[in-house]
């Protein structure tokens, strides 16, 4: 098994670190991101099958343009965050939540209290940025609160997508 491969990918918010293992993405970084997933993964550069399909999908997003599904993703996290990173795919392009709406959301399937932190923390740690979009959830007033690439890269891609 080889495991995880990097390579790196320059973007119009700066390079961006992608990892994946054969034809699954499973990781993207932005240049000086918090929480990069290299730790839990030895680095070992070269090229996965997936990585071609990230980048014509990363081109075809920071183009403006409709991406088309993304590649297949297999984010590695704990049970509430797998849940909590589904619920990220689900918001559309454009278009915004807060955490205390995915901590709703959760308590409505689950049953389970949980908390806008909790969901705070989760989003926080989504080892595949952009694709599954982190950037579109918002503090409880719509303010741009933490985003582990920055907010101003926060800003940027909701810009991009018109949802400012």
């Amino acid at each position: 098994m080889i495991g995880w491969l990097f390579t790196r990918w320059e973007s119009p918010i700066g390079w961006i670190v992608l990892a994946g293992e054969g034809d699954k993405l499973t990781g993207l970084w932005l240049e000086g991101q918090k929480y990069f997933g290299s730790k839990a993964h030895p680095i070992a550069w070269g090229e996965a099958p997936v990585f071609e399909h990230a980048r014509q999908w990363l081109s075809a997003y920071f183009a403006g343009e409709d991406p088309g599904p993304t590649p297949p993703l297999a984010p590695e996290g704990s049970p509430f965050r797998q849940q909590v990173w589904t619920i990220l795919r689900a918001i559309p392009r454009g278009r915004t939540t807060t955490y205390g709406a995915i901590a709703r959301e959760l308590r409505e399937k689950t049953g389970k209290p949980v908390s806008a932190q909790a969901v705070g923390g989760a989003v926080g740690h989504n080892p595949i940025s952009i694709l599954i979009p982190c950037h579109r959830v918002l503090g409880w007033d719509g303010g741009l609160t933490g985003y582990a690439g920055g907010v101003e890269k926060k800003e940027w891609l909701l810009r991009l997508e018109k949802a400012l």
